[in-house]
């Protein structure tokens, strides 16, 4: 029976979370005190939103002259869907679908983003897209970020090419494992926070830290991805206010829509380091308004069966006042010099001398064991490089060109030697 009450909330949590409650934000948003918002009742009675139709049979011609984007001197005008083979569905999002693909000319495997551009213009998301763009471009290879190769785009279509990842979203680990000892969680964490600083050293605040975007390669570091919501030209002492977020990770001064800085990050980090010891999130609530409530008001509680100095970084973690936060005098120097990770060496960890506490063991590129089935089993559109007739009117190709100026990019020609 105890092992039932465990299992339910757990597995409400799963399924309520793959129901993409982002969407909710988006209800929620002009609201000044959000958890006491009509919609969030009703919301868990909401299917999820339907992934945009990627199914269609029409060729996506070139652009036309008078449909020509200006995509500036770092565009790639080769760049096409026809240059890959799309092997795997291994992700799915509200604007499209990540896809496995081997480039035909240089037989590497890439993870290729696929966003409808209709679906972004409806739901006023073009800038999310255009920041992800822009901090992939900014990330010069750090070992704990993915990496974007090139970008390009059709008609209708926007193309990311990132590295592939394939030892699976932490998330998935986590699922399976229920919780992680304290030495493996620490890894992560180093490396998330690794990760994290570096963004905040380009004034980057990442806002969006969560186990699903959180992946580990096939040797079983981090990865972080999709950064959709980071914003950027956040200097030291800067803030911003924008609502956004994933629910069971949103900071206090977020849910009252007070300004916020780049702390906001490192109570996400504690969120996510709770997680992986405890299983659930701190202030878990199968009641979203009650969860809300939880992380207004309540304290934190932590149970006995975790060392004293894991203990003391949670608590600075999720210090429900940002100013008294860990992180909040001196950003990542705080976080490294903390008793909790006093056992890491950060130089090793940087250059990936540490040894991974998990291998995910995949034995190359095709070894798909670690995404959810519920991806990989499902049919690759055969419209990813296709277009719809009625997205080719010349009104809506000029609506999506202003709207994703500059979007593609070629990365320089020796960096492909």
């Amino acid at each position: 029976m105890k092992e039932e009450a465990i299992e339910s909330p757990l597995k409400a949590f799963m399924k309520q979370r793959r129901m993409g409650l982002n969407d909710f934000i988006q209800k929620i948003a002009n609201n000044s005190y959000a958890c006491k918002h009509p919609e969030v009742q009703s919301i868990l009675k909401i299917s999820p939103p339907q992934e945009p139709e990627l199914m269609n049979a029409n060729p996506s011609p070139p652009p036309s002259p008078s449909q020509q984007i200006n995509l500036g001197p770092s565009s790639n005008p080769h760049a096409k869907p026809s240059d890959f083979h799309f092997l795997k569905v291994i992700g799915k999002g509200s604007f499209g679908k990540v896809l496995l693909a081997r480039h035909k000319a240089e037989e590497a495997f890439y993870a290729v983003k696929v966003l409808q551009k209709k679906a972004i213009l409806k739901k006023k998301e073009e800038k999310h897209i255009m920041s992800e763009r822009n901090v992939l471009l900014k990330n010069v290879k750090h070992p704990f970020l993915v990496g974007l190769h090139f970008s390009f785009q059709t008609a209708d279509k926007l193309y990311f090419v990132l590295d592939y990842i394939n030892g699976g979203e932490l998330f998935y680990h986590l699922q399976r494992e229920r919780c992680f000892l304290e030495p493996r969680a620490r890894f992560y964490a180093a490396e998330i926070a690794s990760a994290l600083g570096y963004l905040h050293s380009l004034n980057i605040v990442y806002r969006d830290l969560k186990p699903e975007n959180i992946l580990l390669d096939s040797q079983g570091h981090i990865v972080l991805t999709d950064f959709g919501l980071c914003k950027e030209n956040i200097e030291h002492n800067g803030t911003t206010s924008t609502f956004c977020g994933t629910p069971e990770y949103l900071a206090p001064e977020v849910l009252h829509k007070q300004p916020y800085d780049r702390t906001v990050d490192w109570w996400c980090l504690g969120a996510v380091l709770y997680e992986m010891l405890y299983g659930l999130p701190p202030f878990y609530s199968r009641n979203t308004a009650e969860m809300y409530d939880n992380i207004l008001n309540k304290p934190l509680q932590l149970k006995p069966n975790i060392t004293n100095s894991a203990r003391h970084v949670l608590e600075g973690l999720l210090q429900k006042d940002r100013t008294k936060r860990l992180g909040a005098k001196d950003d990542f120097m705080e976080i490294k010099n903390h008793v909790f990770f006093s056992l890491i060496n950060w130089e090793d960890l940087i250059n990936k001398k540490i040894t991974p506490p998990f291998n995910p063991n995949v034995s190359g590129p095709s070894d798909l064991r670690h995404f959810d089935p519920e991806f990989t089993e499902e049919p690759v559109p055969n419209s990813i490089g296709r277009s719809p007739d009625s997205l080719l009117l010349t009104a809506s190709v000029k609506e999506a060109a202003e709207a994703f100026l500059g979007f593609s990019y070629a990365p320089p020609m020796d960096s492909f030697l």
